[in-house]
């Protein structure tokens, strides 16, 4: 091959990268369909245990933080008539399910939730100040409740002759180490801290549902409900798919005929292209699932 063809080809080659490169980069920080209309209706992403922190979306993980951005970005949009939040959760930390909670009151715009396969738990709880939840009959939903996990390992110490020293400050400075079980007061208090964010919890499903306060007490014994039998018991509105639940919400949101749709964080052909799916994210979430404090208090 001539050196001229060599040329003439390393520029093609390094043509068609800058395409595929460029083109991620654009899937990656635009985040939305390349049509822009008047009378939209957004889709916003919750795939995954919810979570705070900066963790790269699209790997098993729903942040907070993303997800309160694509619902202001969308609230701020003028063209932007009404939002759908399609939900796949398990529900996550209670603190990133009250942070979305917070961010969706203060938007003015109709919002419809679509729940995929699951949304329970946190999944749930975000789900209740929407206008509309759309579920099929099969989805896993419901389990309102709270859970704080401990550890006690002293018997594997003791195996392996490990002993600690604890120097504390106070009586419960060290609650939740898996050195050791927990004391009747600390069982007592953790009780304590349970039954602060169920309440919360109940207290956003009756207030949200038009549900008494005692019939959601009866609901929320931690159990999941069928799509099915969550529409039954009022839990959800109608059963239907994430195209049922645009259609819903472009009709609440007064836009005639069929509706632009646009996706804030729909997983990109870039991850594909750059493997990140295969992203190993426990160095994000380590501090969820291995805090010192026991499991973090979470609702799932």
């Amino acid at each position: 091959m001539s050196e001229s063809r060599k040329i003439l080809l390393y520029f093609s080659v390094l043509f068609f990268l800058l395409i595929i490169v460029g083109g991620s980069f654009y899937l990656i920080f635009a985040g939305r369909d390349f049509a822009i209309s008047g009378n939209r209706v957004e889709v916003i992403y919750v795939q995954g245990i919810m979570l705070t922190g900066s963790i790269p979306s699209g790997f098993g993980i729903a942040t907070s933080e993303e997800i309160t951005k694509s619902l202001k970005d969308a609230s701020e949009d003028r063209g932007v008539k009404a939002i759908v939040m399609r939900i796949n959760s398990p529900g996550g930390s209670a603190a990133a399910a009250q942070e979305i909670v917070g961010a969706m009151k203060k938007i003015d715009k109709p919002i419809v939730i679509s729940m995929g396969d699951v949304a329970a738990s946190g999944g749930y709880y975000i789900s209740v100040p929407a206008d509309k939840i759309i579920a099929n009959p099969d989805t896993i939903t419901g389990s309102i409740g709270v859970i704080w996990e401990f550890q006690n390992r002293s018997k594997f110490y003791n195996m392996e002759g490990t002993s600690f020293y604890i120097a504390k400050s106070g009586a419960l400075k060290d609650m939740g180490g898996d050195w050791r079980g927990l004391t009747d007061e600390e069982k007592k208090f953790a009780d304590q801290i349970i039954e602060e964010a169920y309440l919360r919890f109940v207290k956003e499903v009756a207030e949200n549902r038009n549900l008494s306060l005692s019939k959601v007490k009866d609901l929320a014994d931690g159990r999941v409900y069928t799509g099915a039998k969550a529409k039954e018991l009022g839990l959800i509105d109608d059963f239907g798919s994430l195209d049922d639940a645009i259609e819903i919400a472009a009709r609440l949101g007064g836009i005639e005929g069929r509706p632009e749709v646009t996706y804030a964080n729909k997983p990109s052909l870039s991850r594909l292209l750059f493997g990140g799916e295969k992203l190993d994210t426990s160095q994000y979430t380590r501090y969820f699932d291995e805090s010192p404090y026991g499991r973090l208090l979470s609702i799932t």
